[in-house]
């Protein structure tokens, strides 16, 4: 349990949402760059193998193969540093944490995508509501 004044702060120092995402899921996250006086965003897109901790020290951990080389990089939730966080795909998995990837190369790496309904499931689904209802 977390204490009153510790919760009250953390609050108070939360920024935005940023986006809602979960284990498997590919994202692009805007990372906030400054190189001298310069400043820019630049985009890294992998898959969340990981995510770890609560309130301002929630961290996650995204992973991407650069050059056939497979780079890690972890990110706090609530940074500055971070512009935004889209998500790409959302993956299915069955695991809270996809270590597991490290030791795939190829086409064994990637994640089955989540069922989505159909336009014809979705129909049939809201007249099954519908007749439920009257």
């Amino acid at each position: 349990m977390i204490h009153p004044l510790i919760q009250a702060v953390e609050d108070s120092a939360k920024g935005e949402k940023l986006a809602d995402f979960q284990i498997g899921d590919t994202v692009t996250v805007y990372v906030r760059i400054v190189e001298g006086d310069k400043k820019r965003v630049q985009p890294y897109t992998g898959v969340v193998i990981a995510r770890r901790g609560r309130g301002m020290g929630e961290t996650f951990t995204v992973r991407r193969i650069v050059n056939n080389e497979g780079v890690e990089r972890i990110f706090p939730m609530n940074s500055p540093k971070i512009a935004k966080i889209e998500v790409v795909r959302s993956g299915h998995v069955r695991r809270a944490k996809l270590y597991y990837l490290r030791d795939r190369v190829g086409k064994a790496t990637r994640v089955k995508d989540k069922r989505r309904p159909t336009s014809k499931q979705a129909k049939a689904a809201e007249a099954a509501a519908a007749e439920a209802k009257s």
